[in-house]
């Protein structure tokens, strides 16, 4: 029986996660604008980051449905992912200078891990678990509460003034902390099972 043909990396799968590693710049641009002091060009960050965030789901959604996951977009996807929200966490600390130590923290940890993957690839394949994907929705709305200019409102004139928007804040905080905690310790598990990976693998070959 014939193998099957692989799939063409040319694909809206690909397309998509290609538009999102372009819309890096942009969304970064727009964060950082006026020193991120404009309420217009936040809300215009945040609505960018959104949609760029809904094609990392569109795109895998549409890669295992219609059989297009190449091995581009294998490379490609945690790449854009990763630029996404390194850009995010980046532009959050240059806004909000006291956030640096989490961002690095995070960014060590993301960028780290995924070099990990990498280097263990040839013993095989260490698929996302269910840690991992609770980490990127926390992560996801943190990051969107902190694109939104809630700070910005706070500092309003406003009888509603040290209500709303500094409950949103706090929340933000709240869902920035749960994040952290899960990013460290999914990395103990990823580091492990990496181990655990390369140890198994090498067994098998000896027998």
């Amino acid at each position: 029986m014939a193998a099957a043909e692989a799939p063409s990396n040319l694909n809206i799968a690909n397309a998509l996660t290609v538009l999102r590693i372009a819309g890096v710049p942009l969304f970064g641009w727009l964060l950082l604008t006026d020193g991120g002091e404009s309420v217009d060009y936040r809300i215009a960050a945040s609505v960018a980051f959104i949609l760029l965030m809904i094609t990392d789901k569109i795109d895998g959604d549409l890669a295992r449905k219609h059989d297009l996951v190449t091995n581009f977009g294998k490379l490609a996807d945690p790449i854009a992912d990763k630029a996404l929200t390194g850009m995010a966490f980046v532009g959050i600390a240059i806004i909000h200078p006291i956030f640096w130590p989490v961002a690095i923290i995070i960014l060590v940890r993301e960028w780290g891990i995924t070099l990990m993957r990498f280097a263990v690839k040839k013993y095989g394949v260490m698929p996302a678990g269910q840690g991992g994907k609770i980490k990127t929705t926390l992560q996801a709305v943190a990051i969107a509460g902190y694109l939104l200019p809630f700070d910005l409102w706070n500092n309003a004139p406003s009888d509603w003034k040290d209500t709303p928007s500094d409950i949103m804040i706090w929340v933000t905080h709240v869902v920035m902390a749960g994040a952290l905690a899960i990013t460290l310790s999914t990395a103990v598990e990823y580091v492990r099972d990496a181990r655990t990976l390369r140890r198994e693998s090498k067994a098998a070959a000896q027998q």
